[in-house]
């Protein structure tokens, strides 16, 4: 197991922390005195797709939402507002 002193485990603890969740735990020494041990908690879950399922509703018609303001929009249909600038 590697043993890093305090001033060495402040200046690198990301790298530290990385390798001790990659199964390399460490220990954090003072003087040449080991005082902790760092590794990790065990196995975190990851976060799942579906975590907030229930939580919003989407309409029974939501593929067909304003589907005829598109097809105007496409057919050239839609009124542009006038030009002429305000006075």
């Amino acid at each position: 197991m590697k043993t890093v002193n305090m001033h060495d485990a402040k200046t690198h603890l990301s790298k530290l922390v990385d390798a001790a969740t990659k199964g390399e735990p460490f220990v954090i020494a003072k003087a040449g005195k080991p005082l902790v041990k760092v590794s990790t908690l065990g196995e975190v879950a990851p976060q799942r797709l579906g975590f907030m399922a229930g939580q919003a509703k989407v309409p029974a018609d939501f593929d067909d939402m304003m589907a005829g303001d598109l097809e105007a929009m496409f057919a050239g249909d839609v009124v542009e507002p006038s030009a002429t600038p305000s006075k």
